[in-house]
């Protein structure tokens, strides 16, 4: 296998397409998989034809019986692979142009309901950790933050006295997100908490504080959100996206906008922020089918 080639291509998407971390690991990998497959054809990368991408579909559907969604995934990682071989100028003719990977089925994210989002609420924390960690229920909600946003978060990020958050995205990309004046309040009493148990030491300068003062990991937020969620009897598994998804859809329920969505949870495109509309028609159809005479 050209390592060359891979190495290229990982610094093409750190430094020119400047894509997030976890993207960027998941191109490599399933470039490196299918590099590795045309070393075991004995086919040169560079100078392969489209029957040859044809034959690489039929393993991935058959051979290693990949979900549709896994192989969309992996052949969009090919054609990004091969686009970076274009603008490189190491070949002319783009092997993927004829590719059409199988359709994957539109799956619609997961929300919690208003009333499961009030009872976790006004879960009665007492503990800097549950203190902790219902602030970031809460910030989640309330401006549908990443949780890879929400753990760089620093201080001088959040503006509590005007009411917004300044959130860096993928690809570095900052976007200033409101806030509501309730978790206003929340975020200043858990700042007061966090004074208290840190007692004037050194510690980073992130809003959301590890035991030892340092920036908390994203396995410490999963494991947090999980715990609370069992403790408050909320029958979904809590994790940070389930709050983004959650922030989109109410909002979108009580009359927002696509546009205005799309620019506060930070998508580059609206055809991501469009999924969001199909939690809105669910909704209105299990109205209708128990409302309707004819339902």
């Amino acid at each position: 296998m050209d390592s060359y080639l891979l190495d290229d291509f990982k610094s093409h998407l750190t430094f020119e397409r400047q894509l997030s971390e976890n993207t960027i690991t998941s191109y490599t990998s399933d470039v490196e998989s299918f590099l590795e497959y045309c070393e075991a054809a004995e086919q040169d990368p560079v100078h392969i034809r489209p029957e040859f991408l044809e034959q690489y579909q039929v393993q991935l559907r058959h051979r290693e019986n990949l979900a549709p969604a896994s192989i969309f995934r992996k052949l969009e990682a090919v054609k990004c692979f091969y686009k970076f071989l274009q603008i490189e100028g190491r070949l002319t003719d783009d092997p993927t142009r004829f590719i059409k990977a199988a359709k994957h089925t539109l799956k619609i994210p997961q929300q919690l309901t208003r009333a499961e989002m009030e009872k976790l609420l006004s879960y009665p924390a007492k503990t800097f950790e549950e203190i902790r960690t219902l602030t970031m229920i809460d910030l989640l909600y309330a401006a549908g933050l990443r949780v890879s946003e929400l753990i760089n978060l620093r201080l001088e990020n959040v503006n509590l006295k005007e009411g917004w958050v300044l959130a860096f995205g993928k690809g570095k990309k900052q976007r200033f997100v409101p806030l509501h004046h309730e978790v206003c309040n929340r975020i200043q009493d858990y700042l007061l908490e966090r004074e208290i148990r840190f007692n004037g030491r050194e510690v980073a300068s992130e809003l959301f504080l590890n035991k030892n003062g340092r920036k908390l990991s994203r396995v410490s937020v999963w494991k947090d959100l999980a715990a609370l969620g069992r403790k408050a009897n909320i029958a979904t598994p809590l994790h940070p996206h389930l709050f983004r998804h959650t922030f989109a859809s109410h909002l979108l329920q009580g009359g927002a906008d696509l546009r205005s969505l799309q620019e506060m949870l930070g998508h580059a495109d609206l055809s991501t922020t469009q999924i969001y509309t199909h939690l809105d028609v669910k909704a209105l159809q299990e109205k209708h089918k128990k409302y309707h005479p004819h339902g």
